[in-house]
Order: C-alpha cells, then sequence, then structure tokens
C-alpha cells in the first residue's frame, strides 16, 4: 500500500522538482547525479521499446517522452548557469568534453556537430514524420476496425465483453499514436534547444571567459570548447536514445514477440539470401587492395548460417511429411466440442459470391453489416421481437454477382447485386442498357445499370436502388415472410423474462400455471404469421389467461390475443385514419359458418372446389380493383369464421389481411366498405 502512495507521489514531485531547475541553481556535485540519472533512465526506455510486442504495451511512453524532454531542458539551463558562472559544471560534463575532444578540439567539435546533425536531420525528422503518417493510418483504419468487430459480433464469433474489450483497444490505438505525434513534436523542439543552447555556451562562455575570468582568447575557447561539448555531449546522447526510442515505437508493428527475437527470426528465415550475401563478402575479398581478413570472416559466418537454416528447413519438412503421413494413415480424433460446433445450423445467414465481398466493411449507410443491424432493430421496434444474428460469408458455390439467404440451412431467397452497378426500376428502362430483370421482392421489373449512369436513369423516371437495399429489402421481406420460424423457444424465455421484470403478476398468473413457453411460443408465432406485432407482450399475456381458464386450444388463444389487440391491428391496415373494408355478403357468411368443421390444426372450411374457387376469384377481384385505385383493403368477417377463411383467402391474395367484427368494433377509425365478396358474385359498394 505505501508502495503505491508512493508511485502516485512520485509523477507529480518529479514534475514540479524538474520546472524548479528551471530557476533554481544547481550545485555541480548534483547536477552529476542527474546527468546519470537522465542518461540511465534514456537507454532504460530505449530498451523496454525494443522488448515490447505492440505499441500499446508501453503507453505512457508519449507521456514519458514530455517528462523526460523537459528534464533535459532543465538539465541544459542548469549546466549553463554553471558553465557561464563558474567555467566548471561537474565532473560528468568535463570527462565527456575531454574525451570527445581528445587533445584535438576542431576534432571534438567536428565529432560534436556530426552527433547533431545525426540527431536532428536524420533521427528527429524521420520519427517525427514516422509518428505523423501512423496516427493518419490509424485514425483513417479506425472505422473498418470497428466494422469488423460489429462483424463478428453479429456472426457469433466473439461476446459482448470481446466486442467492447475490442473496440476499447481500437480507440486506445487511435489514441496513442495521436499522442505519440504530438509527442514527436516534443522531441524535435528539444533538439532545436539543444544546439540553440550549444551555441549559447560557446559563444557566451568565449567571451565571458576574457572579460569576467581574464583569460586568453586561446584559453578562453579551448575551455568553453571542452564544457560546451561535454554539456552538449550529455544532453544530445540522451535525447539521440529517446529519438531512436520513439522512432522504434512508432514504427514498430504489432507482433507476436520482442524486437530481437523478430529481428533474428525474419533475417534468418531465407536460406539464399544468407548464402547470396555470404558469398558476396567473399568475392569482395578477391579485389586488389581490400582487407582479406575481414570480409572473410564476414563471409564464412553468413555461409555457416545459411547451411544451419538449409538443415533445419530440411528437418522441418521431414517433420511436416512425417506428420503428414501419420495424419493420412491415422486421423486426429475430432473432440465432441469440434463437432457440435461443425453440426451447428445457424438461423438465418446470408451467402454472398466472392465478387460480392465488398459489400461488407463499403461506407457508412451502403456496408451491409451496419444495414443488417438496422434491420434488427427496426423488427425489434415494429415487430416486438429480435432477429437472431445474422452470419455473412462468402460462398465459391454461388455464380458470380449471386447472394443467397438460408434459414436453418435450407435457402429461402436468392438474387443478384453485380458489382459496381445499381438497380434501376420502373419507367424509363428502354434507352438504359443492360437485360431486363425483376426484382426478387415485389417482382418489378428493372435494369442493372452501371453506377455511373444513375442520374441518367433518374432523369428518365427510373427509380435506382443500390446493390446493398436490393439484399436488406429482400432480407427484410424474408424475415417478415418466416417470423414464425424465427421465434424460437430461447427468444420467448428472454421475452418472458424481460416481461416479467415490470409486470410480473401477469406472468407468473399464466407461465407455467396455465400454459407453457411452448404453448406460448405457438401463440406469439400465429400472431407474427399475420404480421401482428407482438410489443405489447403484458396485453397479450392479460388476454391469454382469460382465454386459458376456459379452453387452452391454440387457435382458440391466438384468436383471443388477436381481440385484445385489435386497435393496433386496425391502425396498421388503416390509412390516414381511414379502414377501409371488404365484407362478405350475408348468404355466403351463413354457408361459411355451416361449412365450418374442428381439425387438429384448427377449424376448417369444408366447402366443394368449386365454391372455393368462386370465392378466391370473388376476392381476387375486389381486392384488384381497390388497389388498382390505390387503396389499401382488409376482409372482414364473422369471428367464428375468421382463421379458416384466412388460411384460403391466403392461396389467392397472401397480403390480404383477415379481420373479425370483434377486432374491428373498439376502433375509434372511419371504416369505410369499399366491396362485398361472395360465392359466385363480386358486389361493388
Amino acid at each position: 500500500m505505501k508502495n503505491k502512495k508512493l508511485a502516485q507521489a512520485l509523477a507529480p514531485v518529479g514534475v514540479v522538482a524538474i520546472v524548479m531547475m528551471l530557476v533554481v541553481p544547481l550545485p555541480a556535485g548534483l547536477l552529476d547525479v542527474l546527468i546519470a540519472v537522465n542518461i540511465t533512465v534514456s537507454v532504460l526506455v530505449l530498451l523496454t521499446t525494443m522488448y515490447i510486442k505492440k505499441p500499446l504495451e508501453f503507453s505512457i511512453f508519449p507521456s514519458l517522452v514530455l517528462i523526460a524532454t523537459l528534464f533535459r531542458l532543465g538539465l541544459n539551463v542548469a549546466s549553463t548557469r554553471l558553465v557561464l558562472r563558474d567555467a566548471y559544471a561537474g565532473e560528468v560534463i568535463n570527462a565527456f568534453g575531454h574525451f570527445v575532444v581528445g587533445g584535438s578540439l576542431v576534432i571534438g567539435l567536428v565529432i560534436f556537430m556530426i552527433l547533431v546533425v545525426i540527431q536532428f536531420a536524420v533521427i528527429t525528422n524521420g520519427a517525427g514524420r514516422a509518428a505523423e503518417v501512423s496516427a493518419r493510418f490509424t485514425l483513417d483504419a479506425m472505422p473498418g476496425k470497428q466494422m469488423a468487430i460489429d462483424a463478428d459480433l453479429n456472426a457469433g464469433l466473439i461476446d459482448e465483453h470481446e466486442a467492447r474489450r475490442r473496440r476499447a483497444e481500437v480507440a486506445a490505438e487511435a489514441d496513442f499514436h495521436g499522442a505519440m505525434d504530438g509527442a514527436s513534436k516534443f522531441v524535435k523542439g528539444d533538439a532545436i534547444a539543444g544546439v540553440v543552447i550549444t551555441i549559447i555556451n560557446l559563444v557566451g562562455g568565449f567571451i565571458i571567459g576574457m572579460l569576467q575570468h581574464g583569460m586568453s582568447a586561446t584559453e578562453s575557447i579551448e575551455t568553453y570548447a571542452i564544457l560546451t561539448v561535454g554539456d552538449g555531449l550529455v544532453t544530445q546522447i540522451p535525447a539521440l536514445l529517446m529519438s531512436v526510442a520513439t522512432g522504434l515505437v512508432v514504427t514498430r508493428a504489432t507482433a507476436e514477440a520482442d524486437m530481437g527475437s523478430a529481428a533474428s527470426a525474419q533475417l534468418l528465415q531465407s536460406r539464399n539470401a544468407l548464402t547470396i550475401a555470404g558469398g558476396a563478402a567473399v568475392v569482395m575479398a578477391i579485389i586488389p587492395g581490400i582487407p582479406k581478413l575481414p570480409f572473410i570472416v564476414v563471409g564464412a559466418i553468413l555461409l555457416l548460417l545459411a547451411q544451419r537454416v538449409g538443415a533445419k528447413e530440411k528437418q522441418e519438412a521431414t517433420a511436416e511429411q512425417t506428420e503428414a503421413a501419420g495424419t493420412a494413415l491415422a486421423p486426429a480424433p475430432e473432440t465432441t466440442e469440434q463437432l457440435l460446433e461443425q453440426m451447428q445450423v445457424h438461423a438465418l445467414e446470408i451467402l454472398l459470391a466472392p465478387d460480392l465481398v465488398d459489400l461488407v466493411g463499403g461506407s457508412a449507410d451502403q456496408d451491409l453489416l451496419a444495414r443488417v443491424r438496422a434491420l434488427r432493430r427496426k423488427t425489434a421496434l415494429e415487430m416486438g421481437f429480435v432477429l437472431p444474428p445474422v452470419r455473412t460469408r462468402d460462398s465459391l458455390d454461388l455464380p458470380t454477382a449471386t447472394y443467397s439467404v438460408k434459414m436453418s440451412g435450407v435457402e429461402v431467397g436468392r438474387g443478384q447485386a453485380p458489382a459496381g452497378r445499381m438497380l434501376a426500376l420502373g419507367d424509363g428502362l428502354d434507352n438504359l442498357p443492360g437485360t431486363l430483370v425483376h426484382e426478387p421482392v415485389f417482382g418489378l421489373p428493372g435494369k442493372w445499370i452501371p453506377a455511373e449512369l444513375r442520374h441518367s436513369a433518374e432523369m428518365a423516371g427510373a427509380t435506382v436502388v443500390d446493390r446493398t437495399s436490393v439484399v436488406i429489402t429482400h432480407l427484410s421481406s424474408i424475415v417478415n415472410q418466416h417470423a414464425p420460424r424465427l421465434l424460437g423457444r430461447e427468444d420467448v424465455r428472454v421475452l418472458n423474462e424481460g416481461l416479467k421484470q415490470h409486470n410480473p403478476s401477469v406472468v407468473e398468473e399464466l407461465v407455467p400455471g396455465m400454459l407453457g413457453l411452448g404453448e406460448v411460443q405457438r401463440v406469439l408465432q400465429g400472431l407474427l404469421a399475420e404480421q401482428v406485432p407482438i410489443l405489447d407482450l403484458g396485453r397479450i399475456y392479460e388476454a391469454l389467461s382469460l382465454r386459458a381458464k376456459v379452453a387452452t386450444d391454440p387457435e382458440g388463444l391466438v384468436e383471443a390475443a388477436r381481440v385484445a389487440l385489435g386497435e393496433t391491428i386496425v391502425d396498421r391496415n388503416a390509412t390516414d385514419r381511414v379502414l377501409r373494408v371488404l365484407t362478405i355478403d350475408p348468404a355466403t357468411e351463413q354457408i361459411l359458418l355451416e361449412a365450418l368443421r374442428p381439425g387438429d390444426a384448427g377449424t376448417q372450411l369444408s366447402l366443394s372446389p368449386d365454391r372455393v374457387e368462386s370465392l378466391l376469384e370473388s376476392v381476387r377481384a375486389q381486392v384488384q380493383a381497390a388497389e388498382a385505385g390505390g387503396k389499401q383493403v382488409v376482409l372482414v368477417c364473422a369471428p367464428a369464421i375468421r382463421p379458416a377463411l384466412r388460411r384460403i383467402t391466403v392461396l389467392a391474395v397472401a397480403h390480404l389481411a383477415v379481420l373479425s367484427y370483434s377486432e374491428v368494433s373498439g376502433t375509434s377509425l372511419t371504416i369505410e366498405t369499399v366491396g362485398v365478396v361472395g360465392v359466385g358474385h363480386a358486389i361493388a359498394a
């Protein structure tokens, strides 16, 4: 606990101390200690950057660069004060100066200037540019990485916890590279400041030595040049180390090993490269005038390494062949978990031909995965149940430009979405290039036209739809058509638990006392089969509780739930608060009531084929007449015959809603009768 508190206080105290160094004079002995700390910490930081596997493992590095830069500037100010005031700045600076100058002031200054050029013009500029490019590329790649995470989540490959962790890692990576871009500017500024301070020490010391200390010009320039070179080295060397560390961090790609292990593994991976390089070194030793021993030694080492790499490759190849032969003779047993994973059938899948994979990961409004997520949200908010995750993958078995929708492993829909094209629908198609096709949902005629002709097609009066919208519209139609199959027992349990949290009494009364989850599932599937939303689950449960006290037959339960949802059903089928209905003439309705028979799958109408065909023809004619006038209509009948009549009318007009008088009676909307249907005739209202 004490160590933790000490570590928390160390950073803020250290920063305050560094700031104080800029204004408080330091004795030469303390300056020696701080210079040693500066050099040692710089070496530690450089070595740490070489042992990390990915940049985020050293996420504190940008802040560390700023603190180290401020520390070096503080040491520069303190050493400059001592150099100009006392002509002495401690033993470390003095030793560095004499070591580099080595008896020749000119050579020492040249060496020092070379180090400054390397630091400023090569390392610092290169690291700054690399940091800037890394930050830009990381930010540009961020949306794609996030979409890839969402794709894995939708496909069920990862859970929500893993998705959140990956999103946080992507955001942290972007923040890190952005911070590194800023930190590189500190490194560059530190290099410039070091050069300016060096010039001040040299020129200012030369003048002060002659004016204040009474030195001769030669003695003054020699004394202050040694001190300047020493002072510059003790700050430029740590700055050079930090610049190299910065370059290593920003140029390091994510790897599975540290830099040393990765470098040795990758440099020694090619036997041919080692052989050619070793041979070249040996050949260079033959050139007249070139010393032979260094090149021969280097070439021999490379050739020896090439031989070892070749032997290792042969050994690995032999091991692979042995393993392959052993696998062929004795296949490895598969675990139960692996077999279960392979046996898993996904509830909903979209298969794409290889040339359609660009639909995934496109722009935000055209990305197929993003549109699938929007469809799942829309279905949940409109129909009251959550679609299972939609798995999206490519398939080599599909023809070019083809996509397929599978449900529980069985294909339920197929269409085309050619790359680089858009679907033009409606009028004005004659002058457009392409073969006439039919839109998969509504069967409208259309043509796949090049994307650049979109404006021309719209000017000609056609409606132009992008490829992603075609796929999503088709998927939405399939979802609506097969909604009952997509509502599983586990989904009902989740809905049941959700309702129990805010309306526990109605759940406890119905489940499991009166009905089991399986019976509730059949009722909800019956409602979804006729596009009745199950959002108001509380009202549905209340109606089922009342009905279950009398009988628990599925058809009766569904009809009780429909009556409870009457206002919702009427509202979904009304236009401008007007419900336009088709009624059944009394004689026909009486015939239907007398023909009603119970059955295992619910009530049935026992009618002769002629009467059934006559009734369907009458319904079909009335619906077509109403739709030709732009009216959406529903068929209204007696409650007793509604389920059986719905099973028959769906054969003629699949989208026609059949309502009972009980469902319509409580509505506040205006009811307009637009036609009467019957056996053998159709009467217009």
